[in-house]
């Protein structure tokens, strides 16, 4: 059967679909190829699988805690909680929450004058973004829906429970400082791998030094810290998506 087409008429047509025939194996692995797409539903339904093994120990620990460690140590930290109060002006979540926006508008300004951003100022606008965000959600719709008291109200006579929609400024569950630091830390642990371990130690110190002060109970700081944390690596895992496959590895190619 070959030999019916002229020699023409083969080469003309080899010249025309080899090109096209060779690129179709590389168009697969392409940002917008079917392999690339695949890949990135195997990394959604991993991170997904993953969150709701880590929702379901955090949902185990913070039930254990509400039960059984809770008030007790409220009651042994309350004399060091009096020595603590000073820093409650300082870090409180208003001056934080003003330090996180004052630094974005200063991103915005410097990227309106620039015209660029750093990757590092990036994940900075990202982090404070995200913190905010967490914050806001956990104030004003977590804190009110749960209605679980503050140490303090607790240790002056009442019940330790969910009151659930209750409206009161005392509400102490989750922990709303470490919603802010959990999606803070959260967007550069997900950016930037190696801040993993030093940011996780800090975390940790917060997380017992507002045990310590009486300002929450070890079930709040566990439930702030995994609420903040989720909000802050899907903001990171998002802004990653967005910006392209520079952000997904960040320990390949970090700025100096």
């Amino acid at each position: 059967m070959a030999d019916e087409f002229p020699p023409s008429l083969r080469r003309d047509a080899t010249e025309r679909l080899g090109p096209a025939l060779t690129r179709l194996p590389g168009d697969l692995h392409q940002p917008g190829g079917s392999l690339a797409k695949l890949s990135h539903v195997k990394r959604v339904l991993l991170f997904v699988q993953l969150w709701l093994v880590s929702f379901v120990l955090c949902a185990a620990a913070v039930a254990f805690s509400f039960a059984e460690l809770d008030v007790a140590a409220a009651e042994r930290c309350a004399r060091i909680g009096r020595h603590l109060s000073a820093l409650n002006t300082p870090f409180g979540a208003a001056v934080i929450l003003t330090v996180e926006a004052t630094v974005i508008v200063v991103l915005v300004l410097a990227r309106l004058v620039r015209g660029h951003l750093s990757r590092f100022a990036e994940t900075l606008a990202i982090a404070c973004l995200a913190s905010i965000c967490a914050y806001g959600i956990n104030d004003q719709v977590l804190k009110p829906f749960f209605g679980v008291q503050a140490p303090e109200v607790v240790l002056d006579g009442a019940r330790h429970a969910f009151n659930l929609l209750l409206r009161s400024g005392d509400c102490s569950f989750p922990s709303g400082h470490m919603a802010l630091a959990g999606a803070f830390a959260g967007v550069f642990m997900r950016l930037y791998r190696r801040s993993i371990g030093p940011l996780a130690v800090l975390l940790l110190m917060a997380a017992v030094l507002l045990v310590l002060g009486d300002w929450h109970f070890i079930s709040d700081v566990i439930a702030g810290t995994f609420l903040g944390l989720s909000a802050g690596i899907l903001a990171g895992e998002g802004w990653a998506a967005h910006a392209g496959s520079g952000y997904l590895d960040s320990d390949i190619k970090e700025e100096a």
